[in-house]
């Protein structure tokens, strides 16, 4: 498996009531003199499902990795529930799923799905609601490796499902679904969040965003270009009856 997804299976409980769970506040990347994130500020709030919005290249991968530790900023911080939050203690508390990865590709669907919920020690009821939701039945016996890219982002999604952190982040989570499909794979974490956990999901498909998201935060070329509910960002664009994109090309 990816390093990136390493499992740590000590997770603190956290209250899922109203409030800020995370605060990122002036964290800035650069990779040699290009900044990749510049001075970028957003919360993250309880039960939520905020999306990072943004096209290829508008560093919202960067933005990911550098808020689950994954990488070092260059300036920044990152607080959870007012408190700063080290490098080393952000996997207590968040699931980072990168796009694409294939963990423990030459194993079936229905190992990796058993070898997560023993490391987390979750019932198999659990199990098996996650996968009902995610229609996950007809690959079980499928190794990782031979699973379609649509599959292997439902299995990725079910592990995050699986995993108890309170806050997941995900990236391009709905890439290369049809439009049936992200519809009804959407509808999940939507569901999950209203039950207490918390998503951010980079995603550049902006039908697929307005669909599962409850705020924005939007990105371009490093930069944020605007925050808020879909009613927020049409009101600082004045453009009342805007769809995302609208909106995306109006502030950037």
């Amino acid at each position: 498996m990816d390093a990136n997804t390493s499992l740590h299976p000590t997770i603190d409980p956290v209250d899922a009531g109203a409030g800020a769970l995370l605060r990122v506040a002036g964290l800035t990347k650069r990779y040699g003199n290009e900044a990749a994130v510049t001075d970028v500020t957003f919360e993250v709030r309880a039960g939520e499902v905020l999306g990072l919005i943004g096209p290829n290249g508008a560093g919202k991968t960067t933005l990911l990795e550098t808020v689950a530790g994954l990488v070092p900023t260059d300036a920044g911080s990152v607080d959870w529930r007012g408190a700063p939050l080290p490098r080393a203690r952000r996997r207590d508390f968040m699931l980072y799923m990168p796009d694409g990865i294939r963990p423990y590709r030459d194993q079936t669907v229905a190992w990796v799905l058993s070898f997560f919920a023993g490391v987390y020690r979750q019932p198999t009821d659990h199990v098996a609601t996650t996968i009902a939701a995610l229609e996950l039945a007809s690959v079980l016996g499928k190794r990782v490796h031979s699973l379609s890219k649509g599959f292997n982002r439902r299995l990725l999604l079910a592990l995050a499902l699986i995993a108890p952190h309170p806050l997941v982040l995900m990236d391009e989570p709905f890439d290369g679904f049809d439009l049936r499909q992200s519809r009804a794979i959407a509808a999940v974490p939507r569901r999950t969040a209203a039950a207490g956990r918390t998503f951010v999901l980079a995603i550049h498909q902006l039908g697929d965003a307005e669909r599962v998201c409850d705020r924005f935060i939007l990105l371009s070329q490093g930069r944020l270009r605007g925050e808020g509910t879909l009613d927020r960002l049409r009101a600082t664009t004045k453009l009342p009856a805007a769809h995302l994109e609208e909106i995306f090309l109006a502030l950037t």
